[in-house]
């Protein structure tokens, strides 16, 4: 992309009042942002008002320093990662974007320079909650190795809890072998990592996947770009599960993008008693497909099922399947439910200190994780 052509594109994302709707009216009426903004006024008002008409004879404030930062981070060289700025048009634009009824007017996007962006469609989003149970954090690394191991990239969001299990899962999965392991969808510019913390997760996606921003350069984390972002990882994903999610989950956000769109969507069940597996037994309601292991996701999507990538059921100890803890009479009374020692004291008849005693060797084995408000809840192997 040459420097004019990218500041016809950051203009016409800068014009107060030019929404990406009438950005796509625009483009699909006169071409290039630089055709549109050649017309005479009497063109542009047939197909935008006459307020938008004279916001597109402005100069955006700001544009130029716009366009400068744009260009030096497409140009900046990173050993092996790619910068690339996608428009709607280019033959690298994702197919499964296009098929949206609101595709953005540009990516952002960063990471290993041989993806094929026009094979994003083959991805599964998982997504969940910010503050997972253990179990939930489990489920979803657990989930996105198996649909590694079984040929398929993973999309989610970048975010605390779910999100970041599941792109580590996704990258597990992958080793050190050269292929699309994972797409982070951002609310952000590409120029800052948010949240913080994922600073290390967000270069080891650079490596080995992708991360998506359809938001200028310095844009900061702001409420209203989150659900944005959401519809960009159900546009991208051939269907979604849902590992954990709060009744005011912005993952229902995404889940119901998903299916408004003809997509799969897969819930994770858990405790009737945990408000984080309140959103996925409501989804499971509405008719998303209820999932225990990755091969009742793979059943869904026959065009992407091989024999050669089929991936082995993720187990559940619930399943009593032989591992050593299954065979543990504490694990048993404690059940897969947060408790307390006063209640696993009751149900079992040991004192509350042996309780304390044995519950931190199943700790420090990976059985059991120490929730707040003093509760325990035991760990599924996977």
């Amino acid at each position: 992309m040459e420097r004019a052509e990218l500041a016809g594109w950051l203009r016409l994302s800068l014009t107060p009042g030019i929404g990406d709707a009438t950005a796509r009216r625009l483009l699909a009426a006169f071409g290039l942002p630089e055709d549109v903004f050649a017309q005479p006024d009497a063109a542009l008002r047939e197909v935008v008002s006459l307020a938008q008409a004279d916001a597109l004879r402005q100069i955006p404030t700001g544009l130029q320093a716009q366009v400068d930062q744009t260009w030096q981070w497409l140009h900046a060289t990173d050993n092996g990662i790619s910068r690339r700025l996608v428009t709607l048009g280019d033959a690298s634009y994702p197919t499964s974007l296009l098929e949206m009824v609101d595709p953005p007017p540009m990516l952002y996007v960063l990471g290993a320079a041989d993806f094929d962006l026009t094979q994003l469609g083959n991805c599964i989003a998982v997504v969940g909650s910010r503050n997972p149970t253990p179990q939930g954090a489990t489920n979803a690394r657990s989930f996105a190795r198996a649909l590694g191991d079984a040929g398929l990239p993973v999309v989610s969001g970048l975010a605390l809890g779910v999100d970041g299990a599941a792109h580590q899962g996704a990258l597990e999965a992958a080793g050190n072998t050269p292929r699309l392991a994972t797409v982070a969808v951002v609310g952000t510019g590409l120029d800052r990592v948010y949240p913080a913390r994922h600073r290390e997760l967000a270069h080891r996606i650079t490596l080995q996947g992708l991360i998506v921003s359809e938001l200028p350069l310095g844009t900061p984390p702001m409420t209203q770009n989150f659900p944005k972002r959401n519809r960009l990882i159900a546009g991208l994903a051939r269907g979604t599960l849902v590992v954990e999610a709060a009744l005011q989950s912005g993952s229902l956000i995404t889940a119901r993008l998903t299916s408004e769109q003809g997509k799969e969507v897969f819930a994770i069940p858990g405790s009737i008693h945990s408000p984080q597996s309140r959103g996925c037994h409501a989804l499971i309601r509405q008719g998303a497909k209820l999932v225990e292991s990755v091969n009742d996701i793979l059943e869904e999507l026959p065009p992407l099922r091989t024999a050669s990538t089929m991936a082995a059921p993720v187990e559940d100890e619930a399943t009593d399947n032989g591992t050593p803890a299954s065979d543990d009479p504490l694990l048993e009374a404690l059940g897969f439910d947060p408790v307390s020692l006063d209640a696993l004291s009751a149900r079992t008849g040991w004192s509350v200190a042996a309780l304390q005693a044995k519950m931190l060797e199943l700790e420090l084995d990976g059985y059991v994780s120490r929730l707040p408000g003093g509760l325990f809840q035991r760990v599924a192997s996977t």
